[in-house]
């Protein structure tokens, strides 16, 4: 998938995106603040921030942040959600071309993009933006795919009607990965329990937020929220079902 198309996936998703995507949990953010010595008067650079969901968690902790975010739609949704936060701004960048000052953050925060990015041109990019020991954390909630009748029940709805679910999705780094990408900055890596409760508007929102879910008027619509309505009423418990995640973060710096 070339850069572009994959920077204007969510254009037509932004309302649906900011509404019904989760955080990230708050032991993440414990984790950079006492086991990694981030403090709130570091300024972090979000890249990849989307609408804003990962700039608010820095944000509410004190820090200065700007939002690295190339798509025009999803931008313009965070500077309307966080205009109130004076320690927010935003530019239109891209993680290989963020267009920040060399040296000019202390911690490069990339939540749930860094699988679209191009690894070896980022990493040129981050060495140039990142202050002397400065951190760089990578995070993403990956959905829990097996173990409940509904993980197991929504993974094969994606499959059977997403558009190209297979091709996109669930396509995070290993281990292996992120050490050999770090190299010998690589710092270490920590993973926490997230999860949502969601009524089914919520859970129709949820999925319409995702990029290989069909959109009204495509042939597999239909079908999938008919799917979504049969699955959601087998396994809610009280007016509920739960989106189960497992959060990872991975952190380093650049010599």
């Amino acid at each position: 998938m070339s850069h572009l198309n994959a920077t204007e996936r969510f254009s037509d998703r932004v309302d649906d995106y900011v509404r019904y995507r989760p955080d990230y949990p708050p032991a993440l953010l414990d984790w950079l603040h006492k086991t990694q010595g981030v403090t709130a008067s570091w300024q972090v650079a979000d890249i990849g921030a989307g609408t804003g969901i990962s700039s608010k968690m820095f944000l509410d902790a004190g820090h200065r942040v700007v939002a690295v975010e190339p798509n025009a739609s999803m931008r313009g949704a965070a500077e309307r959600w966080l205009a109130d936060y004076p320690g927010f701004s935003t530019t239109d960048g891209q993680a290989d071309a963020s267009k920040l000052d060399s040296h000019s953050v202390d911690l490069i925060s990339v939540a749930q993009a860094f699988h679209w990015f191009e690894p070896e041109a980022t990493r040129t990019e981050f060495k140039r933006v990142l202050r002397p020991d400065g951190l760089v954390a990578i995070y993403w909630n990956s959905r829990l795919l097996v173990g409940t009748p509904f993980r197991e029940g929504y993974e094969r709805l994606l499959k059977t009607y997403g558009t190209d679910y297979v091709t996109v999705a669930e396509r995070y780094a290993d281990d292996a990965f992120m050490r050999a990408w770090f190299g010998s900055g690589y710092r270490g890596t920590a993973h926490f329990d997230h999860g949502q409760r969601v009524d089914f508007d919520q859970l129709s929102g949820r999925l319409m937020s995702s990029s290989y879910a069909p959109k009204p008027g495509h042939i597999n619509h239909e079908p999938m929220m008919v799917a979504l309505r049969e699955l959601f009423d087998a396994c809610a418990d009280d007016g509920r079902v739960s989106f189960d995640y497992d959060t990872r973060v991975y952190i380093g710096s650049f010599e």
